[in-house]
C-alpha cells in the first residue's frame, strides 16, 4: 500500500528510526522529577522533585543556534550544535540565579536523515545532563518544499527553578562590587552572519584551510559553547556574594553587562585586562576592521560577566578556574558619571546602567 504522505516527501519511519536512534542519551538526563518516560505528546516535571521552596519562581528562556548551524551542515558534523542551543538557552536561566529543571527542542528539516537528527539531539542530551537539566521532550518536524534536504534549524526552550528572595538582578548590584569575567571557549553562537559575510568577501569557502585560523574554516568555528550553568549554581550554593550575572551573547559585552546594573551606576572594562583569544583577532583581521568594531557582536573572551560583592570576588574566580574556565577581574561598579557621551546604557528594552570600554586590546 503507498502510503501517500512519503510521496509529499514526509517519512514518518524516519522520524521513528530517529527516536530510537536518540532514546538512550535523552534518557540518561531523566531524574525523579520526569513522569511519564519518553514519547509522550506532552512532557510532565514533578515540582516537589526540586525541593522545597518558600515563594517558588519558575523562570523560562528560549533560543536557537542562528547560522552557526551553516558550519555544521558545510562539513556534515552535527554533534556539537546540541551544546550550543543548551548553552544559549540554559545558560539565560542561570542568570537569574535558577536552577534549571527541563528543556525541550524543536528541530525543523528539510528530510529526516535519522543519524542526522540523533546526533543533535545527542549534543543536545548530553549538555543537559553536564548542567543538570532534563529533557523532557521535542519534536522533529520534515519540511520538504520549504527546505532543502540537508537543512535544518533547532531551537529549545528550557524553564529552572528560583526562590523569590534570591533572584539575581540589577537591583542588588551596589558600588564597590567587582565585575569578575568567566571566559569563552569562542564565538559561542552569536555574530556568525558576521563570519559568513567576512569569508564571503575573502572568498573562502567554509570547508577551505585558512592560515590565520589555524585549521578548516568551519571545523575551527565549530567549537561549542561553553557551559556556564554548574559552576555558577555551585557559587550560589556555596553563598558567594553574587549579585548579577550577564551571558554575553548577541549585543555583545558593553549592552549586555548594562542590562544587569542600575541606572545610577556604570563600569569601566579596560581593553588591556585579557587576551583576546586568536580567533577574534583572526577574523577581524580578515575582514579589515578593528577589534574594537566587534564589541557591539562577538564576546571577545568574555562568556559571562559576574558581578559580585567584592569580598567574594577572589573565591569566583577560584571557583570558575577549578571548573576549568578561566576567570579573572575586568572592572569595578562606581556611581554613574554625569556626561554619557561614549558609554552604553542598556539594551533589549532595559534602561540599565552604564558600561564604556577604554584602553587598547593587547
Amino acid at each position: 500500500m503507498t502510503d501517500p504522505y512519503a510521496s509529499a516527501g514526509v517519512d514518518t519511519e524516519a522520524g521513528d528510526r530517529a527516536v530510537e536512534l536518540m532514546k538512550a542519551a535523552v534518557s540518561r538526563t531523566h531524574g525523579p522529577g520526569v513522569l511519564g518516560g519518553f514519547g509522550g505528546f506532552a512532557g510532565l516535571f514533578d515540582l516537589s522533585a526540586a525541593g522545597s521552596y518558600a515563594k517558588p519562581l519558575l523562570a523560562t528562556s528560549t533560543d536557537g543556534v542562528g547560522t552557526k548551524i551553516a558550519l555544521a551542515q558545510a562539513i556534515d558534523k552535527h554533534d556539537t550544535i546540541g551544546q550550543d542551543l543548551v548553552g544559549m538557552v540554559v545558560d539565560d536561566i542561570i542568570v537569574v540565579g535558577a536552577k534549571p529543571l527541563f528543556m525541550t527542542d524543536y528541530i525543523a528539516t528539510g528530510k529526516v536523515v535519522p543519524e542526522r537528527i540523533a546526533d543533535i539531539v545527542r549534543g543536545i542530551a548530553e549538555a543537559c545532563e553536564a548542567t543538570g537539566t532534563a529533557l523532557v521532550g521535542g519534536e522533529t518536524a520534515e519540511h520538504p518544499g520549504l527546505m532543502q534536504p540537508d537543512d535544518y534549524d533547532v531551537a529549545g526552550a528550557a524553564v529552572g527553578i528560583v526562590e523569590a528572595d534570591a533572584v539575581l538582578g540589577a537591583e542588588r548590584v551596589q558600588s564597590g562590587d567587582v565585575v569578575v569575567a568567566m571566559a569563552s571557549s569562542g564565538l559561542h553562537s552569536n555574530g556568525f552572519s558576521l563570519v559568513r559575510h567576512i569569508l564571503a568577501e575573502r572568498r573562502v569557502a567554509l570547508t577551505d584551510r585558512v592560515d590565520e585560523l589555524g585549521g578548516v574554516a568551519a571545523e575551527v568555528l565549530l567549537e561549542p559553547t561553553r557551559l556556564y550553568t554548574s559552576p555558577l549554581l555551585g557559587m550560589l550554593e556555596a553563598g558567594l556574594g553574587i549579585r548579577s550575572i550577564s551571558h554575553v551573547t548577541g549585543g555583545g559585552i558593553a549592552a549586555n553587562l548594562a542590562r544587569v546594573l542600575p541606572q545610577q551606576l556604570a563600569v569601566e572594562i579596560d581593553r588591556a585586562g585579557w587576551q583576546v583569544p586568536e580567533v577574534f583577532d583572526a577574523l577581524a583581521q580578515l575582514g579589515g576592521f578593528p577589534l574594537t568594531d566587534a564589541e557591539g557582536t562577538w564576546n571577545l573572551g568574555l562568556g559571562m560577566l559576574v558581578v559580585v560583592d567584592q569580598a567574594d570576588a577572589a573565591d569566583v574566580i577560584a571557583a570558575s578556574e577549578a571548573a576549568g574556565i578561566p576567570a579573572w577581574t575586568v572592572g569595578g561598579v562606581q556611581d554613574a558619571p554625569a556626561d554619557f557621551a561614549g558609554w552604553v546604557r542598556g539594551a533589549k528594552g532595559v534602561d540599565g546602567g552604564a558600561v564604556r570600554l577604554t584602553g587598547a586590546y593587547r
